[in-house]
């Protein structure tokens, strides 16, 4: 298998909100917050109208991105055995995502994103993680591991105790390990950590500019270049407007922003660009070809409602 995924198994639900909603409920644009409180959720959803209801998570993106460009990868994330853990395991199978994972009832329900999409095509999510923020060691695949060339984790499932042992699993038993950093909140909650992983144990970090900026406290990007320069592993970081960029020692490789596009929703961005960056990676293209691949994926989901073209 090319590559393995490890990630929240999340059902996104899509909603069109205006910028009033967002301040009534005391969001931040553009960022993720974690809701711990079942009846919370329900009641935020309680007032939306749903656009669209599809299968998420960040990695669980990517990877659909992967298998459409023709790529065999398979993905592991914990559902619960109820309607909409049954319909996530559907969506990826129909997708051609081999699942690692073998649902049966579990105390919470199928975790749930709930993604706010304003008129200015920015979201704003809402997660409850109900069961797949428990994945543990015994839900990971030794064996799945170790035949992938490359496993994919996410910043958004590092948590401590059972998914932080999880990914340690995975990672020690993997030939090569890339990990998205996720979301500067992520970032900000988890700092000492990640950095000992981007240290360590990653081979390929994929942030935007605020994670990494945020990650290693940074004053200007040139801190962030001189960062990677120094640790000599490769980092592919997005940059909105400015394009993306991948570092690794002293190859510099950078990417414009496709111009003239109908920007509609963000949601799924970064897990497309990382898709096709990581296709063409696997198909030993230059890193130039990585990163116009990268930005192309990204620029059609972004022409669409929802983060899987």
């Amino acid at each position: 298998m090319k590559i393995l995924g490890i990630g929240n198994a999340i059902v996104d639900v899509i909603c069109k909100v205006d910028n009033d909603f967002i301040k009534k409920n005391n969001l931040t644009k553009s960022t993720m917050k974690l809701i711990f409180n079942e009846n919370e959720f329900k009641q935020l959803l309680s007032n939306l109208k749903i656009e669209k209801t599809v299968s998420g998570g960040s990695v669980a993106n990517s990877l659909v991105g992967l298998s459409q460009l023709g790529n065999n990868v398979g993905f592991i994330g914990k559902v619960n055995d109820d309607n909409l853990g049954n319909k996530y395991e559907e969506g990826l199978k129909k997708e051609n995502v081999k699942y690692f994972y073998s649902k049966k009832k579990e105390e919470l329900p199928t975790g749930t994103c709930l993604i706010l999409v304003t008129p200015d095509s920015e979201r704003t999510m809402c997660t409850f993680l109900g069961t797949a923020g428990k994945i543990n060691e015994n839900d990971v695949s030794t064996e799945a591991i170790r035949k992938s060339e490359i496993i994919f984790l996410e910043g958004y499932l590092w948590d401590k105790g059972a998914p932080k042992k999880a990914f340690e699993k995975a990672i020690h038993n993997a030939n090569k390990v890339a990990m998205s950093l996720s979301d500067k909140f992520c970032v900000d909650r988890h700092k000492p950590h990640f950095l000992e992983l981007v240290k360590n144990k990653l081979d390929i970090t994929f942030a935007n500019e605020q994670e990494i900026m945020s990650l290693i406290e940074a004053k200007n990007f040139n801190d962030v270049v001189n960062f990677a320069k120094e640790l000599n592993k490769l980092f592919i970081i997005t940059r909105g407007k400015r394009g993306a960029i991948s570092i690794k020692g002293n190859e510099i490789n950078e990417c414009g922003v496709q111009k003239n596009l109908k920007i509609i929703d963000l949601t799924g961005a970064g897990d497309l660009f990382a898709a096709g960056y990581l296709h063409s990676y696997l198909n030993k293209m230059s890193q130039d070809e990585c990163l116009k691949k990268g930005t192309e994926m990204s620029s059609k989901v972004i022409q669409q409602i929802g983060a899987r073209l």
